[in-house]
């Protein structure tokens, strides 16, 4: 026996409260989660806005030059003036020699404008009050580690999977689409979220996979946009939004693209999730090839450096 879930706009004031300070509460996060990529990613190639090159620096690297003149020229170019900056990273080109290191007046920029932040408090990012550590950061910039992409890629699945499972839980009471679009809906960003975590892997192995970084990053926000939005809006507009001048309820929108969809030789969801299957199972083998030419020696190589 089945048995019907209330709709959105069925549900008692309290509780429309509570699912709208949730979902405003995450959509906020979610804004300035935006924003925190765009002061980091974001500036990898020292210019404001995200682009590929951005993604290419902040995870396969900018194997032109070190690590430190990367961020100076990225994320820390307003941490230092241009004199400052030519200075260290001409120290750093030089072969970033200790007995250079006061002589050239590194040192005293190093502690009047970065050791602030990179001391021996510091947890994640390194403490320029020991030397190593500053020499560290002089060599090729290669990016990501794979320490890092290995804690981020943890910490992110646990976690924003999380939040989609409860946006997709106050979604799945949405009544203005079919069961089976909804769940398209609730089911698509967990899949933009698993390629999203793979493709920074695969982007530290390739740069050619940067865009798969964007694409999977968009589907996830078109997908998360589309849920609370829809979730919102019944539950506190329904008359004004879904329901024509008489009271009657407008064709669900599924059907609108359903229609849409036979003209491209769709007859329904089943046909677009078959072709993007097809389309996913290309991109895999090609993945797999990539993985199997440059991933599998690189780590080889890796691990008989260590």
């Amino acid at each position: 026996m089945t048995h019907k879930l209330p709709a959105l706009k069925e549900f008692d004031a309290p509780v429309k409260v509570l699912f709208t300070g949730y979902l405003t509460a995450v959509a906020f996060g979610y804004f300035f989660a935006l924003i925190q990529i765009l002061f980091t990613h974001g500036m990898a190639d020292g210019k404001f806005g995200l682009s590929v090159d951005d993604i290419v620096y902040s995870y396969y690297g900018n194997r032109s030059g070190t690590l430190l003149e990367t961020k100076l020229n990225g994320s820390m170019k307003d941490k230092a003036s241009e004199k400052e900056s030519f200075i260290i990273m001409q120290w750093a080109r030089d072969g970033a020699k200790e007995s250079l290191y006061v002589s050239t007046g590194v040192e005293k920029i190093i502690e009047d404008k970065c050791v602030m932040c990179h001391n021996e408090d510091a947890s994640t990012i390194p403490d320029f009050t020991d030397f190593e550590a500053l020499e560290r950061v002089t060599e090729q910039d290669e990016g990501a580690t794979f320490s890092s992409l290995t804690r981020v890629s943890h910490i992110h699945l646990f976690g924003i999977s999380f939040i989609f499972m409860f946006v997709g839980l106050i979604f799945s009471f949405a009544e203005t689409s079919t069961v089976k679009y909804k769940c398209l809906a609730i089911g698509m960003p967990y899949v933009f979220l698993v390629v999203d975590i793979l493709s920074w892997w695969l982007t530290k192995l390739d740069p050619m996979f940067a865009w798969l970084v964007i694409i999977a990053g968009s589907g996830m926000a078109v997908a998360f946009g589309f849920m609370l939005i829809i979730s919102l809006l019944e539950m506190w507009f329904y008359k004004r939004v879904f329901l024509n001048s008489i009271g009657e309820p407008y064709a669900q929108w599924s059907s609108y693209i359903e229609s849409k969809l036979k003209k491209i030789d769709c007859d329904d969801v089943r046909c677009v999730m078959e072709r993007t299957f097809y389309f996913f199972k290309r991109i895999s083998l090609f993945i797999w090839r990539k993985w199997l030419d440059i991933g599998l020696p690189f780590i080889k190589g890796f691990v008989k450096k260590k």
